[in-house]
């Protein structure tokens, strides 16, 4: 055990994961196996299915592309740990590596909740104003946009891991499958308060500004469509939304219930499970959402295939 210190870059933590259902533990490297498998070949896919396809060379399929990846990359960096625990006896983890790995999936998390909040302005001015998307969204916006993201998702994770490396630890038990924040603070014999402050200032603001944006985006979308008297019309305008408003609703959904669970010994459970969702389940069924519910996606790929066949036949 680590006593009253900080822990050293030379000192380990013991991740739990779900050691309390031993049973479970076969079935439940199966399930993730699988689901991490999904999510490589689905987001890979995804990524070169946009590369290759010029009818999908737009803003809104660039920024989905960004979205795969960081899909695949956040999901990388749990998952593979996640098996290992399921497969080892005791799974142990070095106090730099666990900094590094929170700091690392916080950025993707983070920057990932402002991708789909970019998306959202996207299909605002898709959805309202047609006729000047292509000027409205330039090239050099949307590489801003992107870059926006990413700077800000590493600023904040930056913060919240530099408050993690202010405390002293005196417990090395982790009960969690990854290095996740009030997990580590769990152990920490520190005092607390501040650090739970920047964590609840820094998630309030990227939640309350995130859910702004999109909420007054799709608010726009709606009065835009309501207005367009062509059946037609409005079917399309909300089937360029609807993958992304899945998308959305099963995040921030996922989002929400961590921040309202209370960090008591018997909560636990539902705060793994939770991470499960948003770590490794969402990043397999992102690419799943935008391609089963996206024609122009599903008409690359068949194009794709297509192209594919014939070259190998001739």
């Amino acid at each position: 055990m680590l006593t009253g210190r900080n822990v050293s870059a030379g000192a380990n933590f013991v991740l739990l994961g779900f050691s309390e259902f031993p049973p479970l533990k076969v079935p439940l490297f199966l399930l993730f196996l699988a689901i991490y498998t999904v999510t490589v070949f689905g987001n890979l896919g995804m990524i070169l299915i946009i590369r290759v396809s010029p009818k999908l060379h737009t803003p809104m399929y660039f920024f989905l592309s960004h979205l795969s990846f960081l899909d695949l990359c956040y999901s990388s960096v749990n998952t593979p740990e996640l098996l290992e625990i399921l497969v080892v006896k005791t799974k142990t983890v070095s106090f730099l590596s666990c900094m590094i790995q929170f700091f690392i999936g916080c950025t993707f998390v983070i920057t990932e909740v402002f991708m789909l909040t970019v998306m959202a302005y996207d299909r605002f001015v898709a959805v309202c104003n047609p006729l000047l998307y292509t000027v409205a969204m330039s090239p050099k916006l949307c590489a801003l946009l992107v870059a926006g993201t990413y700077i800000w998702g590493a600023l904040c994770s930056l913060t919240l891991t530099y408050c993690l490396l202010e405390l002293s630890y005196c417990g090395s038990t982790i009960n969690h499958y990854c290095c996740e924040f009030s997990a580590l603070l769990s152990v920490s014999c520190s005092d607390t308060h501040f650090s739970l402050m920047v964590m609840l200032v820094i998630s309030t603001f990227n939640e309350a500004c995130s859910l702004l944006v999109i909420l007054t985006s799709y608010a726009f979308i709606v009065v835009t469509i309501i207005k367009i008297p062509s059946k037609g019309v409005f079917r399309k305008a909300f089937s360029t939304c609807a993958s992304h408003l899945t998308a959305i609703t099963i995040f921030h959904g996922i989002l929400l219930v961590l921040y309202c669970v209370p960090k008591s010994k018997g909560s636990w459970i539902l705060i793994k499970v939770a991470t499960l969702f948003y770590t490794i389940v969402i990043p397999m069924l992102n690419p799943l959402i935008y391609s089963v519910r996206n024609k122009d996606v599903k008409e690359a790929v068949k194009m794709l295939i297509h192209t594919k066949v014939l070259s190998h036949s001739m």
